[in-house]
């Protein structure tokens, strides 16, 4: 008789995605859907293009006073986004 090696799917799936090398991008998208979620719709609403490249996330904020209070908050934003996905996925924000 011989012994199998049983997974949850979640492991199964876990592994399969670090395999093929889309972990980094999943969780880079989650970030992105997060943003709304941690900012709250008030900002979601004046916030235009938002990417991340070279673990800095960019975010084009189309209101002048908003945009200065975010950047004040950068380090506040960068643990919560960070939090939210459960991995360090970005080292600085830039906002625009």
């Amino acid at each position: 008789m011989f012994k199998r090696q049983v997974q949850s799917l979640s492991e199964v799936l876990h592994q399969l995605l670090r395999q093929d090398g889309l972990e980094t991008p999943l969780r880079q998208k989650r970030l992105l859907d997060a943003w709304e979620t941690v900012t709250g719709s008030m900002v979601a609403r004046y916030t235009g293009e938002k990417f991340i490249k070279n673990q800095t996330l960019h975010v084009k904020i189309t209101n002048p006073a908003l945009r200065q209070d975010l950047s004040m908050m950068r380090s506040q934003l960068l643990k919560r986004l960070n939090a939210e996905v459960g991995a360090m996925v970005i080292s600085d924000i830039h906002i625009y």
